[in-house]
């Protein structure tokens, strides 16, 4: 079990593509390339037919008229040899947004795509035992997957509050705009989460996320010390001495420990909110009689927004039952609903043989997913084993390598290397949909990828390589003449590898 994560912010080498040129612009410059194509053509429609000739010229289309902005990185700079140390799609930008002796929270930054703003950013939670993120609010949609240890995570669903307890493999989204804390409150050993980030697009200045802290005082402040003491005093029905209690917290930062002084003082915090609440409530009562006509459902509603605050007071630090749902126990076939979580380790894998195998959770499985349109997966490559070269037509994927070393490779539309790049333990990479890429384990040991993807939907990824690959299934005369060779020596490379999805290592080394 580890108990600290690797981060490898190591800069590499970068491809760097020659220097931009529009189509119109190279059809001008270079008449000579458009003559030497003509010639090939007319020669491949004298030798092999019209259909090798038009899948000649789809292919010089797709290598010219693509801009070269379709696969640019913007701030990537430099160039590397060989090909084998570009790391274009390594998320390698990091900053650290939170930082106490209770633990911190890394993130890396998503990279922006096509014009547009990054769809998601990755997530690092690491926290010390017996601490606690106070309870505090982002505008962005979280999808977390505990990694090692286990949590206690209150959170606001709907217009309840909700206590989950997770354990490694859980799976719980956390929308925008809900108050959430989490608690490690393990004696001997970190928490660690994976989280995907992603922001909502509003208006405010921070373009990574911004935090809205309910608890607080100082360091970081609350949004309630924001208020004028009269305000909350006549909002809470309560004394701007009791009131007082919540804007004047001297806590040690947005992760803290929760016990010794800490606690002490968090127990008194506690005590006047829910003193101030039972004021609340007696007026309501006294209302109530008076009119005697408010509906139940009103009256329902008031209760959950006059109880929720205390409640995630009372739930960190008083250890009182909160709301707890979907216990009973769901027939097979139907997906996980909030507030509950899902735990991918709890299920058989959607693939596996005896090199490794892939586990995916869509919108099918766990319902919030949806709200997101983010998959989750989980690869395990056993040592020197490959995921086939394959295409996700469907999603862009961002994957986290959790355990273990490897190495990924990506092809750009053009047919040319994008980047070839050793992981490790605590790297993030990305794919953009479409992008051919592959994933090697290294020779030493195995290596396991969390991911996540642009859809909620079932990812069908194309295999190139395999048993069930897209050349097996065009096997004939077409496809052969696509490659401007005879079917027989097609089908002699082609129906050589009858593994599917997780190829067996290689005798030679891969990695060179």
């Amino acid at each position: 079990m580890h108990d600290t994560w690797l981060i490898h912010n190591q800069q590499l080498p970068l491809l760097k593509p020659s220097p931009s040129t529009s189509p119109a612009q190279l059809k001008v410059s270079n008449p000579l390339f458009w003559k030497e194509t003509e010639k090939e053509m007319e020669t491949w429609k004298q030798g092999s037919g019209r259909i090798p000739a038009i899948f000649f010229c789809l292919l010089i289309a797709v290598a010219v008229t693509a801009d070269r902005r379709e696969w640019e990185v913007p701030g990537d700079e430099g160039g590397g040899s060989g090909g084998h140390e570009w790391g274009r799609f390594l998320m390698k930008q990091s900053e650290v947004v939170v930082k106490t002796e209770g633990g911190e929270i890394r993130v890396f930054r998503g990279h922006p795509w096509n014009g547009h703003p990054p769809r998601m950013h990755i997530g690092f939670v690491t926290m010390e035992p017996n601490t606690l993120t106070i309870p505090h609010y982002i505008d962005a949609d979280l999808i977390l997957f505990l990694l090692r240890g286990e949590a206690k995570i209150g959170w606001i669903h709907k217009d309840d509050f909700v206590d989950s307890q997770l354990k490694p493999g859980d799976v719980l989204r956390i929308p925008a705009g809900s108050a959430f804390y989490i608690v490690n409150n393990g004696k001997e050993h970190r928490l660690q989460i994976v989280a995907s980030i992603e922001p909502i697009g509003t208006d405010l200045i921070a373009d990574l996320f911004t935090p809205f802290y309910i608890g607080g005082g100082e360091y970081p402040s609350s949004v309630l010390a924001g208020f004028d003491i009269r305000t909350l005093a006549a909002a809470f029905h309560a004394t701007p001495e009791e009131v007082g209690v919540l804007t004047s917290a001297r806590t040690a930062g947005p992760i803290i420990f929760i016990d010794g002084n800490e606690d002490d003082y968090l127990q008194q915090l506690n005590g006047a909110v829910k003193s101030a609440m039972e004021k609340m409530k007696r007026t309501r009562r006294l209302a109530q009689d008076v009119n005697g006509e408010i509906e139940i459902e009103a009256k329902e509603e008031q209760r959950k927004g006059a109880c929720t605050f205390t409640n995630i007071l009372s739930s960190i630090f008083s250890g009182e039952p909160s709301t707890e749902k979907n216990k009973a126990r769901r027939p097979v076939g139907y997906p996980v609903e909030a507030p509950d979580a899902y735990n991918i380790y709890d299920r058989d894998p959607d693939f596996r043989n005896n090199y490794g195998w892939s586990i995916e959770v869509n919108e099918h499985d766990y319902q919030p997913l949806k709200q997101s349109d983010i998959s989750v997966f989980l690869v395990n490559l056993s040592s020197g084993s490959m995921m086939a070269p394959h295409v996700n037509p469907r999603a862009t994927e961002y994957g986290v390598v959790i355990s273990g070393a490897g190495t990924v490779e990506v092809v750009y539309p053009n047919g040319t290397g994008a980047m070839k790049a050793k992981v490790k333990e605590g790297d993030v990479f990305w794919v953009p949909r479409f992008f051919p890429f592959c994933q090697v384990a290294a020779s030493d040991g195995p290596m396991e990828i969390l991911g996540f993807t642009t859809s909620a939907r079932r990812n069908r990824p194309q295999f190139l390589v395999g048993k069930n690959s897209i050349l097996r299934l065009m096997m004939g005369k077409e496809l052969a003449a696509g490659f401007g060779v005879r079917e027989e020596e097609l089908r002699q490379v082609v129906m050589k590898q009858n593994n599917t999805v997780i190829l067996p290592r290689w005798e030679e080394d891969t990695e060179e």
